[in-house]
């Protein structure tokens, strides 16, 4: 299917401005929803970002959504506007598969919080985004299809754990996407496929999956946006955050149209750079251009330093977690379907079995000692940045083939491509990855920068300052 030029600029616009072009009657819902559904079907084929496309019922949304858009009776901010859903979000009569094949059939009957407030909002959800098994990866291979790939290079991965949301976004499949991050999985992809994700602070955004899903603490992920700019994920954010009594973890903080809303400037923003937190392997062409993007922010008015921030091995204290929190959800499956399911999500269960009761107590402490290195930090400084990932997109292949040396260093495959995202976790701190190059292979680089507990705005305006600095969203990935 033919995907006309003036079709493709329509569909690489930002959200808040295909919003405002519904609001005006410049485009319709309907033309809006085809668009995509188009796109879809004439570049996922080599993308694979879509586990489900749900064509039949977006454009039924999108209809729907043009007759109040006609009579101005909006149901939400979002009315009319296509979406795509990561699909570790259970959707009501929208197949679910959590990327794994023992639920390759599963529809659910009820919708997680995030996805209600979307629905809420009036977004036409053009269906269900690819990740790897129950999200334990930071690339997107599951048993259910090929290999999710970067739209800047198709022999290239996307990332994960939300690999195919910043794929799809990337392609211009969608114009924003819902993702989650519980070690990277906003960020690494969004990296990888140069657009812009947030991950917000640790009870932000409530958890609440939905009846039936397994019972387990969640002390790192988060759900978030992935944009094609720094306003689509504030106005994504103002929607899916706030307190539901079903996740008693949440924050009970008022959302107002200020919480999220970016400063039109960094002026006086104090800033402190990290090029390794202390014990990361960085790629030197990533950290030049790294470096470079922060020292462009001094002509925002921002004043720069270099924050002594030294972390002591804590992917350690990580896995201790993570894999604890697997077991605890999908030792059951492992148990039932062992022919069923992926060798690293196995991996992760199992090791989540030999963790002791000591083991979880000390990584809990962990997590209070990195919190205070970086409390520190924020005495001195309103945000902290890093590189998002210590490499560019390396090859789709498997699993763990990744990355075993970086900048002459051997690092561990399972984590050492993204050194900079895992801590941030544990800290349960909001951090964006902002597009600010690209390599000499031309495949984009992302910064992180992170900010104190609950201050996504600081967060969100050193990004739009960079933003405007060196604008990102009109760079679109050949296709052809």
């Amino acid at each position: 299917m033919n995907v006309s030029s003036a079709d493709q600029s329509l569909a690489f616009n930002p959200a808040v401005k295909l919003i405002s072009m519904l609001r005006e009657k410049q485009v319709s819902s309907v033309e809006l929803t085809r668009l995509y559904l188009d796109r879809i079907e004439a570049f996922d084929n080599r993308l694979h970002s879509y586990l489900t496309v749900d064509a039949e019922n977006a454009l039924s949304l999108a209809a729907k959504a043009d007759k109040r858009l006609m009579s101005g009776n909006l149901v939400g901010p979002l009315d009319g506007l296509p979406i795509s859903i990561k699909d570790l979000e259970i959707t009501a009569g929208l197949k679910t598969t959590g990327g794994s094949q023992i639920f390759k059939d599963r529809i659910p009957k009820e919708d997680s919080v995030v996805v209600e407030r979307i629905k809420s909002a009036g977004a036409v959800i053009l269906g269900k985004t690819n990740t790897p098994e129950f999200g334990l990866l930071g690339v997107t291979y599951n048993l259910l299809g090929e290999h999710c790939r970067n739209p800047w290079n198709i022999n290239k991965t996307s990332g994960g754990s939300s690999g195919g949301a910043a794929s799809a976004l990337a392609a211009g499949l969608c114009p924003v996407s819902i993702g989650g991050d519980g070690g990277g999985s906003i960020r690494i992809p969004s990296s990888f496929c140069g657009v812009f994700g947030l991950k917000p602070t640790q009870g932000r955004v409530p958890k609440y999956g939905g009846a039936g899903l397994p019972i387990a603490a969640n002390h790192l992920s988060q759900t978030g946006p992935i944009s094609r700019s720094v306003a689509d994920s504030a106005l994504i954010m103002q929607i899916i955050s706030g307190f539901d009594a079903r996740d008693p973890s949440g924050f009970i903080d008022e959302i107002t149209h200020d919480t999220f809303s970016p400063a039109s400037t960094g002026n006086g923003l104090r800033i402190g750079w990290s090029s390794d937190l202390g014990f990361a392997a960085v790629d030197s062409e990533v950290l030049n251009i790294c470096q470079e993007a922060t020292t462009s922010l001094k002509n925002a008015g921002c004043e720069i330093d270099n924050a002594d921030i030294v972390l002591n091995e804590p992917f350690g204290p990580f896995r201790t977690l993570f894999s604890a929190m697997a077991y605890t959800a999908y030792s059951q499956l492992l148990e039932n379907y062992p022919d069923q399911i992926t060798d690293y999500a196995a991996n992760c269960i199992e090791n989540g079995a030999s963790v002791t009761g000591a083991d979880y107590a000390a990584a809990l402490g962990y997590v209070d000692q990195i919190k205070s290195i970086f409390n520190s930090a924020f005495e001195k400084f309103d945000v902290i940045i890093t590189p998002t990932l210590a490499v560019e997109a390396f090859d789709a292949l498997g699993p763990l083939e990744t990355v075993n040396e970086v900048n002459g260093r051997e690092v561990d495959p399972w984590w050492g491509y993204f050194p900079f995202t895992f801590p941030i976790n544990l800290a349960g701190l909001p951090a964006s990855s902002v597009p600010v190059g690209f390599s000499k292979n031309k495949l984009p680089i992302g910064l992180q920068i992170i900010g104190r507990p609950r201050d996504e705005k600081t967060v969100l305006s050193v990004s739009a300052a960079l933003e405007q600095i060196s604008p990102w969203a009109d760079i679109k990935p050949d296709l052809s």
